[in-house]
């Protein structure tokens, strides 16, 4: 039995395939899936109707069963800023900071190589895009 809260079989076999400097697309419900993400890699669709289920629905889970080492956001084509990246820089609690990039920057980034799993959520905000780089679990304190 699973002790943590992350139960979707799909999310969970994607990031039990994911090591170490692979990548998390967790795409907003306007992001150009087909388009915007390499073909190759799985696509785990959670977008059930418009704002159900959110990226920082599947983000508050997702961070108790991989440890994250960098994020990156699709910051807002006029600078504003997004409150999205409020909610997740809270989330994220200093363990790792956000970095943003403009948004073809950030399709760049979604097909890259490196990405090992997207998830399609439903979320309506703009620029709720978000990408997650896998860090490395360590051995317990006196782990021989």
């Amino acid at each position: 039995m699973l002790t943590y809260d992350l139960l979707h079989p799909q999310l969970l076999a994607g990031l039990a395939a994911a090591g170490h400097g692979d990548r998390v697309v967790l795409a907003d419900g306007n992001f150009p899936l087909r388009a915007g993400t390499n073909p190759s890699v799985p696509i785990v669709h959670l977008n059930l109707r418009p704002g159900l289920v959110t990226v920082l629905d599947v983000l508050e889970p997702l961070l108790g069963a991989v440890p994250v080492e960098a994020a990156t956001v699709m910051a807002s084509p006029d600078g504003a800023p997004v409150p999205a990246h409020d909610d997740y820089a809270r989330l994220l609690g200093g363990r790792a900071a956000l970095s943003a990039v403009d948004r073809w920057a950030f399709y760049a980034q979604s097909r890259a190589d490196d990405v090992a799993l997207v998830v399609a959520t439903a979320d309506q905000r703009l620029c709720a895009n978000l990408i997650l780089t896998v860090g490395v679990r360590t051995a317990p304190a006196g782990t021989p």
